[in-house]
């Protein structure tokens, strides 16, 4: 197998005009359903895209030992038109019933002349956090891979075939699955690096002087995103720790530093995501003491206007009383001293009140 030398993602665009290695690309133009059949080897490098009532058996070549056969299908939701289509491969009818699963664990299956994986991928959409499923079928010279949706996922792995970076097309089939995963796993940075800003983001906010933010909501919507993240990205990184183990005969001993490069990937991912998950639950434990620390407040002001109007209340009460014997409803100054009175208990109250660091 050739060997691989590491390159920048700013070299690689540079020199080939190919998009970031880890962001997608623009799915405007991308029809919903089609299939795209892709057959390469060291000397040549075919590639045919199918829409609408084209999509048929007769275009996908039968698999030869000399080339390797890339079927991309998307959209295609018939459960009989894919049987069709994957009847040439002897594909297992369990895989064929996973494949119409728009909720599939990730894993990983050994069938034998194949292996099937199962992955899911993340993205925010209006500012809400949706899944896509993704399923490969690898074998010794054919991939199969299936979208529910245009993703623009596998965009660049097109690029790195009509370049042949990384000398791809000399590779063997391993090297070529190798790319598929890789993809699926730089995909998550860009997601998880958008959750990693709106915690951040999340967590200015939490600390800010406006008291009257409600920040409840958008905390818990980041701790459930969390928690999807980590019930996929879980299963994901046993899937990689399968993979560097060697337990598949289909992945070479060559291949497993590549591997390994992304099972670390995976478990730098998955402590990002920790990282986020405990400050979120530690945002949601300081609202609720900033929500409860506002409500102390209020009640202590509360408490202060009461006690500064008790006394008044008692004064008022007593002058209040329609006896005839109060010599002090008679005196010529009596309202002036009442007032006084009055003036000076809430000044002394005041007074009290702000020392004791209550106002």
């Amino acid at each position: 197998m050739s060997q691989y030398h590491p390159v920048s993602n700013a070299r690689l665009a540079h020199v080939h005009n190919l998009p970031s290695l880890v962001h997608r690309s623009s799915i405007g133009d991308m029809p919903l359903q089609s299939l795209t059949v892709t057959v390469f080897n060291s000397e040549r490098l075919e590639k045919h895209t199918y829409t609408g009532e084209d999509i048929s058996v007769e275009h996908i070549p039968q698999p030869t030992d000399d080339t390797i056969t890339w079927l991309h299908l998307v959209g295609i939701s018939d459960s009989e038109q894919v049987r069709q289509l994957l009847k040439p491969f002897n594909i297992h009818d369990l895989v064929q019933e996973d494949l119409h699963s728009h909720e599939q664990r990730p894993k990983i299956e050994d069938y034998g002349h194949y292996l099937f994986l199962a992955a899911r991928v993340f993205t925010y959409k209006k500012q809400q956090l949706k899944h896509d499923q993704v399923y490969l079928i690898i074998s010794q010279n054919f991939i199969i891979t299936f979208q529910f949706e245009p993703l623009g996922l596998f965009h660049i792995i097109r690029q790195y075939l009509k370049h042949n970076f990384f000398n791809i097309r000399h590779q063997k089939i391993d090297f070529f699955a190798y790319t598929f995963i890789d993809r699926i796993i730089d995909d998550y940075f860009v997601t998880i690096d958008e959750f990693d800003h709106k915690v951040e983001s999340l967590d200015k906010r939490l600390f800010s002087d406006d008291s009257r933010q409600n920040l409840l909501e958008p905390i818990h919507r980041l701790k459930s995103d969390a928690m999807r993240l980590h019930r996929t990205l879980l299963p994901i990184c046993d899937v990689l720790r399968r993979l560097t183990r060697g337990e598949f005969s289909l992945f070479s001993d060559n291949i497993h530093v590549y591997l390994l490069d992304v099972y670390d990937h995976g478990q730098q991912l998955m402590e990002t995501l920790n990282g986020d998950r405990d400050t979120v639950t530690g945002m949601m434990d300081i609202h609720l003491s900033f929500q409860s620390n506002r409500l102390n407040k209020q009640m202590r002001m509360l408490t202060v206007i009461t006690i500064i109007f008790m006394p008044l209340t008692v004064i008022t009460g007593i002058y209040g009383m329609n006896f005839d014997n109060m010599p002090e409803l008679h005196w010529h100054y009596g309202y002036y001293v009442v007032l006084a009175l009055m003036l000076t208990i809430v000044s002394s109250l005041l007074l009290f009140f702000y020392r004791r660091h209550w106002l």
